[in-house]
């Protein structure tokens, strides 16, 4: 069976890796794959404007050994956002997700993502219309609040104009979003983060599925949080050590990891990297999601040192890759080996 005909595994969002803007993109996410069979992955954050208006195979378009994967959208139109879920349904996806979250001031002009936290009754007219459109589930991510909402009353009002509108699920980022004042990077940091509060959310709704999001950076915290959480979702933890999702599987699935290493799982990507170049795809827009997969391992940097300089030469191919990889050390452990077992002496 070649990798783009594997059977799926069924959709859970026990663990999911975080829709990134510029960052998972279906080459991360191919990639991701082979590196966990079970976590939920998710796209960058598409807009009404963009799947309406804009090329849909390029922006949509996926391999299906990435499944499952969900779609997020921005917007806070009903309509556009029932007719975007319909195309991405047409295309595959297995989850539409509605961002209510992204703090950046493009998004803020185009009235979506965390100033939508401020009309929690349309973000429910659009979880509403999407619900009619589409089989496919419909998910929320929010932030705690903004600005100066108190966040027992926005997070909790918030979470009953969803569920009451048939939402499946709701994903918190447990930081409040500060609009006025800090930057979308500082926004992803400057907030603090209140666990306790996205706990106390799923206390008080015990049958509504809660997700837990903002800094997961190891699946030991991964799994405190599923202690009083349905999922935990991982950001940028995932993507720049991409080698932490092997123990994904067996640590929080039970299951077998799909490579004994980062190493055999990169050099699994090498058909794909030859099928994609074959495309016109360039080396280093796929190679770029690799830079993070070793640490602390003998070669590391010189693997990471291969794929920089020579990955955005013009005709580079699958070779770079495989140099690359040549320069780690197989005889030692890797980080994630490290983590299991940590994990499994708690």
């Amino acid at each position: 069976m070649t990798k783009s005909a594997h059977k799926p595994a069924p959709l859970s969002r026990r663990f999911s890796v975080a829709p990134m803007m510029e960052w998972t993109d279906r080459h991360c996410r191919f990639f991701h794959r082979l590196l966990t069979r079970r976590a939920l992955l998710y796209t960058e954050m598409l807009t009404t404007g963009a799947v309406l208006n804009g090329e849909r195979q390029r922006l949509l378009g996926f391999d299906a050994f990435e499944q499952p994967v969900a779609l997020q959208l921005g917007g806070s139109d009903p309509r556009a956002l029932a007719e975007c879920a319909r195309i991405a349904e047409g295309f595959g996806y297995k989850e539409i997700n509605l961002n209510v979250g992204c703090p950046s001031d493009r998004v803020q002009e185009g009235r979506f993502g965390a100033c939508l936290m401020a009309e929690p009754q349309l973000v429910a007219e659009c979880v509403a219309a999407m619900k009619r459109a589409v089989a496919l589930p419909v998910t929320v991510k929010c932030r705690l609040g903004i600005d100066d909402q108190d966040t027992e009353v926005s997070l909790a009002t918030m979470a009953q104009a969803v569920q009451a509108a048939g939402a499946d699920t709701l994903i918190v980022h447990a930081r409040k979003a500060l609009l006025a004042g800090l930057s979308p990077r500082e926004n992803r940091d400057v907030p603090p983060l209140d666990y306790d509060r996205v706990y106390r959310l799923k206390a008080a709704h015990p049958r509504f599925e809660i997700v837990l999001n903002g800094g997961v950076a190891t699946l030991e915290q991964a799994q405190n949080h599923l202690v009083h959480v349905d999922g935990a979702m991982m950001g940028r933890a995932a993507y720049q050590e991409p080698w932490r999702l092997l123990t994904v599987d067996p640590v929080l699935f039970g299951e077998p990891a799909p490579f004994a290493s980062a190493k055999e799982a990169a050099l699994a990507l090498v058909p794909y990297i030859e099928r994609e170049l074959s495309n016109g795809v360039r080396l280093h827009g796929i190679t770029r999601h690799l830079l993070g997969l070793f640490r602390a391992v003998p070669g590391a940097r010189a693997f990471r040192r291969h794929l920089a300089t020579e990955a955005v030469k013009p005709g580079a191919d699958a070779r770079v890759l495989i140099d690359a990889l040549a320069q780690v050390h197989d005889s030692q452990a890797l980080d994630s080996s490290t983590e299991l077992a940590h994990i499994a002496a708690a």
